[in-house]
């Protein structure tokens, strides 16, 4: 199947400005740019965003969450929950399956195919053209990322802390380095492989030997994201505590280290064609875009209006309990919104599966809940996967009766029809 290439527009960001990208419903899972600048955002919200300039176009598709975005000559390639490698363009279509979520993409140089990994312990090679696809050997555990090195080889990370070496499909692999953690995130550059794990591990090695070049482990945990720019050396690393360290890979020097957000984490990174802006996402519905001369400069916590999370100690218990077990998914407003749930609006009272225009899981086609304060509390008691077996809530529980109760009381205002003034 020839491909379409969606139109590649200039880079959205002045190289000397701060800007944002606003308008999916959910966090920002990762972010891709073309070389022509073409931004590519992929959410929580099942959505993918094609930008330009602050507009997006929509891909819809996905059934739950993009975890991961990459572009094969320009179409976007994208995976998510729902155990889907797709692929866009004129006729969007299903890749590949794998059984369990996708969490990382890889594209050839030639752009001839596309490696996916998945937390169901496998790597596999998907022809963009019509064709079957190539199961790589065993990796031993979940595959958090994956990376083509200049030279064709594949790198994996793995959830039990190996850095692997693959030749190719049905080759065994090679284990280059046995972090002992996790290992998230993997970038490969001339003769060298970069990684980072949820211990907060950052580390440089020879790429066939795992021989240590350079060590960047501060103390912040988990590394959540990499981005490399190799024309101008820069290897951007992401943690859970909302950091962007910017490394010279020229030098092997930390060159910035910087305080994105005021309460992380950082899950998407990905560099502008040209290496002067470094594009950000994570649990906001937005996607921030700095540029990194002035990275330095920007101090969340005055010039932030927005960060990725609000101050827990300033709400109420009610609203707390929301915006952690909630807020990600549902909106309070009427109407619709581009969160991954239904809206929340008019709750009370309202039979279960019954928001006009969402696309419900089939369990709740015709259910017979009535949503109050006794099936809110044993929704949240049992957990969403005991209560609606099947349904697309995920699993998740508030143990405390008096949070549970709190959140209820919260609810009963901020989803009536009537808000008082």
């Amino acid at each position: 199947m020839a491909l379409a290439i969606f139109a590649l527009l200039a880079d959205p960001v002045h190289a000397q400005e701060f800007t944002s990208l606003k308008g999916h419903g959910g966090p920002i899972m990762d972010i891709a740019v073309s070389t022509a600048g073409q931004v590519a955002t992929a959410s929580f919200d099942n959505s993918v965003g094609l930008w330009t300039g602050r507009d997006p176009k929509w891909l819809e598709g996905h059934d739950a969450a993009v975890n991961v975005v990459t572009l094969a000559a320009g179409v976007p390639v994208t995976g998510g929950d729902d155990f889907t490698v797709r692929l866009w363009g004129d006729a969007p279509r299903v890749l590949g399956r794998h059984k369990g979520k996708v969490t990382t993409l890889a594209v050839s140089p030639d752009g001839s195919f596309v490696l996916s990994g998945s937390w169901d312990g496998t790597i596999m090679q998907w022809p963009v053209n019509d064709g079957p696809g190539r199961l790589f050997a065993n990796p031993g555990s979940g595959v958090n990322d994956i990376a083509i090195a200049p030279d064709g080889s594949v790198f994996a990370g793995t959830s039990d802390g190996a850095l692997l070496r693959f030749e190719a499909p049905g080759t065994t692999p090679q284990r280059v380095v046995n972090h002992g953690f996790g290992v998230n995130q993997v970038v490969t550059g001339p003769g060298w492989v970069a990684y980072g794990a949820v211990d907060g591990g950052t580390r440089v090695v020879v790429a066939d030997t795992g021989a240590p070049l350079a060590d960047f482990t501060l103390d912040r945990r988990p590394i959540l994201s990499m981005a490399h720019h190799a024309e101008t050396g820069q290897l951007a690393v992401g943690d859970g505590q909302g950091y962007i360290m910017i490394v010279d890979t020229d030098t092997w020097r930390i060159a910035r280290d910087f305080r994105a957000t005021r309460n992380g984490p950082v899950w998407a990174l990905a560099y502008s064609p040209d290496g002067a802006v470094i594009y950000a996402g994570g649990l906001d519905d937005v996607a921030y875009a700095w540029p990194v001369a002035l990275l330095d400069e920007f101090d969340p916590a005055i010039d932030g209006e927005r960060s990725f999370l609000r101050d827990a100690e300033t709400m109420p218990n009610g609203e707390r309990q929301f915006m952690r077990k909630c807020s990600i998914c549902h909106s309070l407003d009427a109407g619709p919104s581009r969160k991954a749930g239904p809206t929340l609006h008019g709750l009370f009272g309202r039979r279960a599966g019954t928001v006009d225009g969402y696309p419900y899981s089939p369990i709740l086609e015709g259910s017979a809940i009535i949503w109050g304060a006794e099936t809110v509390d044993a929704l949240f008691d049992i957990g969403p996967d005991h209560y609606i077996p099947g349904s697309k809530m995920p699993m998740q529980v508030i143990a405390g009766t008096d949070d549970r109760a709190d959140l209820i009381d919260f609810l009963k205002t901020a989803t009536t029809k009537e808000k008082p003034e």
